[in-house]
């Protein structure tokens, strides 16, 4: 099962009905992804009460989600992988790329920096 795809439907989904906050199933990608989203703005916090769940709490500018686009890039049955010189800004800036490179889960911006390349988990605007 794809619980990175799990985690972003259901946060779309929660976003769609305006939900305060969505409860998704616990694993180390989903909580750095948690963690990456709080960083850049896009949710306003996260918690994990246990090892089965993270509670993210949706953010919500003048009625308005601050996730405007979330989409899964590379999936279980087609990886995406992209080298260092091929990583472009997302929206020109205005969004993100979530990357999984060898040093660990990081956005595109981050990549760049650091000149690696990874497997493009998914894209935030």
């Amino acid at each position: 099962m794809d619980t990175i795809g799990d985690m972003l439907t259901r946060i779309r989904n929660a976003l769609l009905v305006k939900k305060p906050e969505v409860k998704v199933p616990y694993s180390k990608v989903n909580l750095k992804i948690a963690e990456i989203l709080k960083k850049e703005g896009f949710i306003n916090d996260y918690s994990q009460p246990d090892k089965k769940e993270i509670i993210i709490i949706l953010k919500y500018i003048k009625n308005k989600p601050a996730i405007m686009h979330i989409k899964r890039i590379s999936k279980l049955s087609r990886r995406i992988y992209i080298k260092k010189k091929e990583i472009k800004p997302v929206l020109q800036g205005l969004g993100i790329a979530i990357i999984s490179t060898s040093q660990g889960i990081m956005t595109d911006k981050e990549a760049r920096k650091k000149k690696i390349g990874g497997e493009i988990l998914c894209e935030v605007w």
